[in-house]
């Protein structure tokens, strides 16, 4: 019998502790990230014929190169497609970093778990192991927080290969001025877990600002696209900003001093050439469903 199995996982904005889920930093020190499930997907579809013949095929309602963790997104889709009826989340998020590491990709765990479990996590790092633990805020402060908390589309493809790579090489060299600022950004967590458990907005928005100045100390490249446009509003409109995934182009999450400036901050983006994406949380992880065909 014919059958199309079909899954759908979202992808994610990193609040916090990005970079420190690589590992490069996670073999040697213990890393951390909060990072929040949005309503935005990547959907695989597989379909088997009665021939036992396989079609595959993706979609995305996000950009590639938007800093969003679409290409672990895809992969964790794909493998719930193939073997996911028997594997827990850990385990899809788990191959579909490996699958991803064979093909010479030298980033972090964290947007696998993030599309695997959804919602808002504060995730572990220590060596290959992950431990994910669900943050459960009111469903007040979520709403709060999709009010406050723009996403911009820069529509600069985060090409920031290079960068990272010197990073890298820094940090495996033992500069100290690298390994300080990734224990900045570590620390950037905890910050961030006390505005979530305080549930103080404002608080989220400081702690992004604290982290992209943490960010720069790796290489200022990486928020510049960003920077230039948002820091005449910093303080009188806006309270913090940060590239919402590697950097150097993507999409960017805006604070807002108070909700009362959305329109004004849109406007000041649009006419960058930004475009905004409405969001809302996504609190599932992996949706997978089996429709048999006659």
């Amino acid at each position: 019998m014919a059958k199309t199995i079909t899954v759908r996982v979202p992808v994610r904005i990193d609040l916090a502790g990005g970079w420190t889920d690589v590992p490069a930093y996670c073999n040697d020190h213990v890393g951390e990230v909060v990072n929040l499930a949005i309503n935005r997907y990547i959907t695989a579809e597989m379909h088997i014929d009665d021939e036992r013949r396989i079609s595959v095929k993706y979609e995305s309602d996000v950009p590639v190169g938007s800093g969003l963790g679409t290409s672990a997104a895809m992969n964790v889709a794909l493998l719930s497609t193939i073997i996911g009826e028997d594997k827990t989340p850990d385990d899809i998020a788990e191959l579909a970093f490996q699958f991803e590491a064979l093909l010479g990709n030298t980033g972090g765990r964290q947007d696998q778990w993030a599309s695997a479990h959804g919602g808002l996590q504060h995730l572990t790092f220590n060596g290959n192991r992950v431990e994910s633990r669900q943050l459960h805020p009111s469903a007040q402060f979520f709403e709060q927080l999709e009010r406050n908390l723009l996403l911009f589309d820069s529509g600069i493809t985060h090409v920031s290969g290079e960068l990272h790579d010197s990073v890298w090489k820094r940090y495996s060299k033992g500069d100290d001025g690298v390994v300080e600022a990734l224990h900045r950004i570590r620390h950037m967590v905890r910050e961030m877990l006390e505005a979530i458990e305080t549930e103080y907005v404002q608080g989220v928005g400081l702690s992004m600002f604290r982290t992209m100045q943490s960010v720069n100390l790796l290489d200022r490249a990486f928020n510049a696209p960003f920077d230039r446009y948002i820091r005449p509003l910093w303080g009188i409109t806006v309270i913090g900003w940060k590239a919402m995934g590697a950097g150097a182009g993507g999409v960017v999450g805006v604070m807002l001093e108070q909700e009362g400036f959305r329109k004004e901050v849109i406007a000041h983006a649009e006419k960058q050439g930004w475009k905004h994406i409405d969001w809302k949380v996504e609190h599932q992880g992996i949706q997978r469903s089996v429709n048999l065909h006659e």
